[in-house]
This record gives structure tokens, sequence and C-alpha cells, in this order.
């Protein structure tokens, strides 16, 4: 034990705190706060307190816990709403009321329920860390895998059947030596190692794994800019910056209920109250695509608004990435939705503000690149642990919004983010003020998983899916630089050829890239759905050229009464679309006849 000489906020200095670890868990002062040590000078411990240290007095003690800040894995994490440092919050209001009370202590996961442990494994069997015991239905949606700790090898020699709570043996390994920590560090060969439903992970350190994969594989969102112009890969890393009412909330949103991941897990990190409420009140009521569910049976929301404790803003971060990793062992495809990393980076300026570091650039502190790489480096498509022979591949893909003050995009945290991301979705403020949503800039954005993922999207969408995502990327292009000789002469004035570019781009923006997220129809579009989309704007342009060529007058092309179907188009049903496609076409090809006819007769 050691005792409190200085308090500054979030930050307590206590001494005598020889032996004292990086990082190491800290209760602090007589209500046993939770902390974590940031920084060690002699018998000095710098300690970061996750709860309110209003009232805290210098003379106070501080007790070593020996161990790092860690998350308990396992059955009982989805369908849960915890805390930045995963307490449960249903059961911390049912032991003490609405409002958190400090050093209130409870398990993240519950010690009384009992889980049906079905077994796959057979006693007798050669065993190492990542293979499957046995499984848990976790939700309806969900098997939840009961794996070996990393870290553990050796033969099984007694393995159970029945229910259980997730702190009960449920088999017995006889261990051989092995190099490498893990879960069951302190094993030598020979002791038995007892194996329980639940892992305890720290949450600094990523979860091993046997291979990192190419990112190849699309994580589809059903948001036709997200995934025909700027897609993001499974295992992959995307940022969405804009400013306030931007649209950042939103688009978490519809990612978490319609990407095809397998779970969904959703940070709150330090943006305000009503929006985590909002998500609370929104998951269960919201109907999963894939299984007809509620959307919660395959989610887990980790809450830190903005009026908790700053320094726990951080410890939701690693807390969300630690069970996306787990789940991603498992052999499933992961989600998280990071809402919003800039309140983590102001959290870090202000820790690093008490501890009286020199700033980098506008006060955050100078490894604030490396605090953000070392989070987004944590995603990834991998070949997980397992025995040879076996192989299961998961995956994490980690998308962070970004709050950039008055929408500036040169501030650091913004900067830093996009050099370590593959995915950059800038939204737009002038968009949203023109009610164009999603408000994600067309000229500003990028995906730089496109040359990976090219070969998929010709191989599984159409060989020409990526021509067309190229044509129309081009148009939007031509259109920007077009729009400097409207403002100084008027779209009147260009050559009909470019008057086309400027209506065809149009369509573009207007029937095509926005997308009504509250529409029960238009918040999904298919890929099927978005190919065929952009191909029926496509052949309306390539018809336009033609009858541009033909003598057909501009102003006729604009009040074509197709033009109206295609406006409308988005929102005809995914699976009734590939149908009206045809039927647009064939209407799209008749009009455009009597235009040519009615030209050559003019002439």
């Amino acid at each position: 034990m050691g005792e409190i000489v200085k308090i500054a906020g979030p930050l307590v200095v206590a001494d005598d705190m020889r032996g004292c670890e990086m990082y190491e868990v800290i209760k602090v002062g007589e209500e046993g706060l939770l902390g974590e040590t940031i920084r060690l000078d002699g018998e000095l411990a710098y300690i970061q307190v996750y709860e309110d240290t209003t009232g805290l007095k210098p003379g106070e003690p501080v007790t070593r816990t020996g161990a790092p800040l860690s998350v308990e894995l396992g059955p009982g994490i989805l369908k849960n709403f915890f805390d930045g440092v995963q307490r449960p919050l249903d059961a911390i209001r049912a032991k003490v009321g609405d409002y958190i009370t400090r050093g209130v202590y409870i398990e993240a996961l519950d010690r009384a329920r009992r889980w049906k442990f079905t077994p796959r494994a057979e006693e007798g069997q050669e065993i190492e860390g990542g293979d499957i015991l046995g499984v848990v239905q976790e939700t309806e949606v969900i098997e939840h895998r009961i794996m070996v700790p990393p870290g553990v090898k050796g033969r099984l020699i007694e393995l159970k059947e029945g229910e259980f709570t997730v702190d009960e043996c449920i088999a017995r390994v006889e261990p051989v030596a092995e190099g490498g920590g893990g879960g069951a560090a302190g094993a030598g060969a020979g002791a038995e190692v007892e194996l329980k439903m639940m892992q305890n992970w720290p949450v600094r350190r990523g979860r091993p794994y046997r291979e990192k994969l190419d990112p190849d594989v699309p994580l589809l969102t059903g948001q036709r800019i997200n995934d025909t112009f700027f897609p993001i890969a499974k295992g992959g890393t995307g940022a969405i910056p804009g400013g306030f009412g931007t649209g950042k909330t939103v688009m978490q949103h519809q990612l978490a209920r319609w990407a095809d991941s397998q779970v969904i897990v959703y940070i709150g990190c330090g943006e305000r109250g009503n929006e985590m409420t909002e998500v609370l009140e929104d998951f269960p009521k919201l109907v999963d695509p894939y299984t007809g569910k509620p959307l919660m049976e395959r989610s887990t929301l980790i809450a830190n608004t903005s009026n908790m404790p700053v320094a726990a803003r951080e410890a939701s971060i690693y807390t969300g990435i630690t069970i996306a990793e787990y789940y991603r062992d498992m052999g499933y495809d992961v989600a998280i939705q990071a809402d919003s990393t800039s309140r983590w980076a102001e959290a870090l300026r202000e820790i690093s503000g008490r501890l009286e570091e020199m700033p980098g650039e506008e006060g955050y502190p100078a490894y604030l690149a490396a605090r953000l790489s070392d989070f987004y480096e944590r995603a990834g498509r991998v070949k997980t642990l397992c025995s040879p022979g076996e192989e299961r591949i998961g995956s994490v893909t980690v998308v962070g919004a970004v709050s950039p003050p008055g929408g500036d995009f040169s501030e650091p945290v913004t900067q830093n983010t996009l050099r370590v991301v593959g995915d950059f979705w800038a939204l737009d403020s002038a968009l949203a003020d023109r009610r164009h949503f999603p408000a994600i800039s067309w000229l500003r954005s990028y995906s730089l998983y496109i040359g990976y993922l090219s070969d998929w999207f010709t191989k599984h969408a159409a060989s020409d899916f990526m021509d067309q995502r190229e044509e129309m990327m081009s148009l939007l292009q031509k259109e920007a630089e077009l729009q400097e000789i409207v403002q100084l002469v008027g779209a009147d004035a260009l050559p009909p050829r470019e008057r086309g570019i400027l209506e065809v781009a149009r369509m573009i923006r207007e029937d095509f890239l926005q997308q009504n997220a509250y529409h029960e129809v238009d918040s999904y579009c298919s890929l099927e759905k978005q190919y065929l989309m952009a191909k029926v704007i496509l052949q309306w342009y390539d018809s336009a050229k033609e009858a541009i060529e033909r003598g057909v007058r501009v102003e006729k092309l604009a009040t074509m009464r197709i033009k109206d179907v295609i406006a409308r188009m988005k929102y005809i049903r995914n699976e009734d679309f590939k149908a009206k496609y045809e039927e647009i076409m064939r209407d799209m090809k008749d009009e455009f006849e009597s235009l040519f006819t009615q030209a050559e007769t003019q002439a």
C-alpha cells in the first residue's frame, strides 16, 4: 500500500509505491476508486483514476492489485451494456439506483447465471491455445465458442458437459511446457490446469493470432457511397470525420445495423449522453436484417459519455477492441464503431497536461499519433490460433468517428487518423446544409482498399463493376471542374455535351449517392441493386450523348419522363429491383428512340 500525496483532477500521485508496474490497476482512496498507473518515478506512481476524484484527500491509502487492467471474456458479453471499465450498467443501476456511486464494483459477467455447455473436443486429445472446447448458445443468433486460452498446450484429461457458471471448472489439461504468456500464465509442465468458460485478458495487449491476411474481402454496408465508391475491407480501418450536424452518429448507426458482420461492438467514447441513449433505445427495437431477430442479439455497447470521468475514455477504447478480438478468435467477423476518437484524444490531452508533459501541436501529447496507430493496428482479418491442420478465419473492422472543432480537417486528431486508416469518409458541412445525406464528400474521401478489392467485385458483383465506379467518379470530377465556369458564365453558356455531363452528375448525386437512413427500403441497398442503379444512370448518359450528336436539345433530355422513374428507383425493394430494372431499360430505350425520330423529322 501507498498513500496519496497529490491530486490534480483525474490524476492522483501516490508515494511509497516500490515495485509498482506500469498500467497496474490501483484502488485509490478509502472508497477504492479504480485507477491505473501511467507513470513511475522512483517511489512515486502517477495514477489516472477512472472515477470522480472529488473529495479525495492527501494521506488516503492506495492499494496495488498486482494485475493490469483486464476484461472478462466469456458468455454474457452480448446484449449487455458496459461502462468504460466493463462494469455492467444495468447491474449497477439495480444495486445503487440511477446514479453511479463511486467505488461500486460489480463483475462484468454474471457469476450466478448458468450456461448450457456442449463439448466439441474429446478427452485425451492434444489441445493448444485457440482450440474450441465446446459451445454455449449465448444469444439466439450467436454461438459462443469456449476456447483454450492462449499459452495453454497439453492433453485434455477431463471435459465436462452440463450447465455451469462462467467461473466453474469445465475442463482440466495436463500441460506441456511452452513459451509465451497467455491466459494460463504460471502453469508449468506437469501441473494440471483448470479451464473455465471465462478468460481474463489485459486490455492494452492485443490477442495473438497465427497469420494476418490481406484485406481482399469487402465489408458490405448497404450504403451506396461506401460500397461502390469507397469500400472498406473486412479487417480494415476507417474514419468518419465531420463537424457538428454532418451525420457521423447516423452513419455509424447505419454501419452497425447493416454491415455484414456477425458481431457489433459499439463504443460511445465521450459523446453526449443523449446520443448514447438513442443507441440504447433504438438497438433493442431494430430488427437485424440478416437474422430477423433484434439487433442487440449480436451487439454489445460500451458507454463513456461526456459527463462521465474523462480518463475512462481511454479504457473504453481498449475494452472495446479487446472484446472484438475475442470474438474474432472464435471465427466471427466483428465490426467496431467508436464514437468518437476525438473525445479520447481530448482525454489524453487533459491527462498529459496534468502530468506537465511537453505539449505537441494544439496541446495534444507528442505521442498522440502512436496511441491512435496502436488502436487501429489491432484491426485485421486473421487466421486465428488453433491446432495445426485446422483453420479458422475472423476479422475486426474498426470505424472511428472524428469530431474536428469547426470541421477543420487540418487539426491533429484528423491528420494523425488519416495517416493510419485505409478508408477516409470525409463528411462535408456544405452537403449537410443542403440536406444531402450521407454527407460524404466524393471529392475529399478515399479508400486504400480499392486495389485489394477490385478482383472480389469483378468476380462476385459484375465484371464491369469497377469500370462503372471509375466512370461515375470521373463524371463527378468533371462536374466539379465545370462548376467553376458555371459560376462565371452560367450553365446555358456551356456546349451541349458539357451540359449533359452536368445533368448526369446531378443524377449520380441525387439519385444514387443520396440515401435515406430512415426510409424502410432505401436504408439498405444490396450490391446487385447498386450495380444495376449505376448501370441505368450510365446507360441514360450514353444515350444522351448519342441524342446530343443527333441534334436533340439538352432541355428535352432534362424533361424526359424516364428521369422521374430513375429518381424513384432507389425506393424499389432489393428483391424486386432486377425485374424492374429490365422494365426501366426498355422504357428508356423507347423514349430515346422517340426523341431520335423527332430530331430526324425536324431536321
